[in-house]
């Protein structure tokens, strides 16, 4: 038996950081179910052949399933090769089809700045936190920017819900 309050999507998404400290954001297409025409970050969702066609790293388990997830996301949907793959936050949200997603938020450096899109995006800019402000975020990505500025500066740990200011 299933119990439904168990099943989740589980989405990678990644800020890419260029060599200059700039974030890259892009703009989903109008088509897309959730966020449509708004401006976001690359990732996805995992899916077991994500992981189950590899071999383990133990006898039991695979490792870095979510680092793996978000170089083959970022590749797909961006063209951009990544490393120093880090932490930033997570969080869940219900989808408009009731579907409810873990999104885990990691960063990344990108080796290049030369961006291709794949046909869910239609833009994308490399912004600061101040440029940042002036386009039309999915809800919490400003926040992470916060989060991941802060971390690259050496600042305090902080969490969504404080004063990111």
């Amino acid at each position: 038996m299933s119990d439904k309050n168990l099943k989740h999507f589980v989405v990678v998404t990644g800020i890419l950081v260029n060599a200059e400290g700039g974030f890259l954001i892009v703009k989903r297409a109008d088509w897309e179910k959730a966020f449509p025409g708004r401006w976001t970050v690359p990732g996805g969702k995992l899916e077991v052949l994500d992981y189950v066609l590899r071999e383990k790293d133990t006898p039991h388990h695979w490792y870095n399933v979510f680092e793996d997830l978000l170089k083959r996301e970022v590749m797909e949907e961006v063209g951009l090769e990544i490393e120093n793959i880090d932490y930033v936050t997570s969080m869940v949200y219900i989808r408009p089809d009731k579907i409810p997603c873990l999104i885990v938020s990691l960063f990344a450096d990108a080796k290049s700045e030369k961006v291709n899109l794949c046909n869910a995006l239609t833009e994308y800019a490399w912004v600061n936190l101040e440029e940042a402000k002036n386009y039309d975020l999915i809800e919490g990505i400003y926040d992470e920017l916060v989060i991941l500025d802060k971390k690259l500066k050496g600042e305090k740990k902080i969490w969504v819900g404080e004063n990111l200011d």
